[in-house]
């Protein structure tokens, strides 16, 4: 595994900040650098999607319809989505979409990938945590204690069948007091049908970017990839650590910096030990997943990160197609396969 430290000079740090805020680009008098861009606030992060040579401002809607609606369908906090039922029913089984049952079926196999490290039934143990305040009180242990005996991935069953007009998954709860949340893999999903769209409509060069979940829609229309910024954990948004060349590829990042509690100076943050409900304690604070599919990036970035350096390493390293960018707390740089890191 190769150790890399990397420093960049204050002028190309400043040039890449420029680009990689994703801010919207406007016309250039010539047209040779036409663009569209659109933010706006979705699954819970500030999303930003950039069409570069159209000005078709009907493709940016189309791709916020399909962010509204799965919002609506798999979010576990919006009330009648197709997780609330799941979580709301009590035990009993639930029909749901042919996506949302192959999404949890993606998920699950994450869980037996990382030996139930990855878990989507978190979500008894992840809402009793304020992430959004890093001042917020931490919860009390005794409900920890409690939620934790709820989170089994094995107790989630989904199983084909057979709606009135299309193919559908029924999924139950064994335990009527678990719940799940998609919040780990949702991201990269709807990040692929985005690209997926996009591409149906004649786009062949875009970025999506789904609160620090990127997919590259092609490179840049000059045929070179599009450059992506690493955020420096615990450091201002836009000031990065490290950057990649990324051309039709994911590029997932998942770290403690990203939503935590501060406590008597120790940071809590979201990505959490199943087995504990506390925040995984090893010595990383961010990992960064390149693939093709955003939904294996978004799903792997998690993974190793709860796996830690060496297995987190192991896993990448027997995965066909995908690289990695493990930081540790001492900030040194770790790349796994043939990360596309700009040196």
């Amino acid at each position: 595994m190769k150790k890399l430290a990397i420093v960049f000079p204050l002028v190309l740090i400043a040039l890449i900040i420029g680009v990689f805020l994703f801010k919207k680009v406007t016309p250039s008098n010539d047209g040779q650098d036409i663009s569209i861009s659109r933010s706006g606030f979705y699954f819970d992060t500030v999303i930003t999607i950039t069409l570069y040579g159209e000005t078709d401002e009907s493709l940016i809607d189309d791709c916020f319809q399909l962010c509204e609606q799965e919002e609506a369908r798999l979010s576990h906090t919006v009330e009648d989505s197709e997780i609330w039922k799941i979580n709301h029913a009590g035990g009993k089984p639930v029909e749901v979409s042919y996506q949302t049952g192959n999404l949890i079926r993606e998920a699950l196999s994450y869980s037996e990938l990382t030996d139930g490290l990855f878990d989507i039934s978190i979500a008894a143990v992840s809402d009793l945590w304020d992430f959004e305040d890093k001042s917020s009180a931490l919860p009390d242990p005794n409900s920890v204690r409690e939620a934790v005996t709820h989170v089994d991935y094995r107790k989630i069953d989904v199983s084909e069948s057979s709606g009135d007009e299309e193919f559908t998954y029924t999924v139950r709860l064994d335990d009527p007091d678990m719940q799940i949340t998609l919040g780990g893999i949702a991201k990269g999903y709807i990040a692929d049908e985005l690209k997926s769209l996009l591409e149906s409509k004649g786009v062949k060069h875009a970025l999506i970017n789904l609160g620090g979940n990127v997919l590259a829609v092609g490179g840049k229309k000059d045929g070179s990839p599009f450059k992506v910024g690493i955020q420096y954990p615990f450091k201002n948004e836009g000031e990065i650590i490290a950057a990649a060349d990324v051309k039709d590829r994911s590029l997932v990042t998942s770290g403690s910096y990203e939503r935590y509690v501060e406590s008597d100076g120790k940071i809590w943050h979201h990505i959490l030990d199943p087995k504990t409900g506390y925040a995984v304690d090893n010595d990383l604070v961010s990992v960064t997943i390149c693939c093709e599919s955003s939904l294996q990036a978004d799903a792997l970035s998690t993974s190793v990160f709860l796996l830690g350096l060496e297995r987190g390493a192991k896993l990448i390293e027997q995965t066909d197609g995908v690289s990695a960018l493990i930081i540790t707390d001492d900030y040194e740089l770790h790349t796994v396969g043939d990360f596309p890191l700009i040196d």
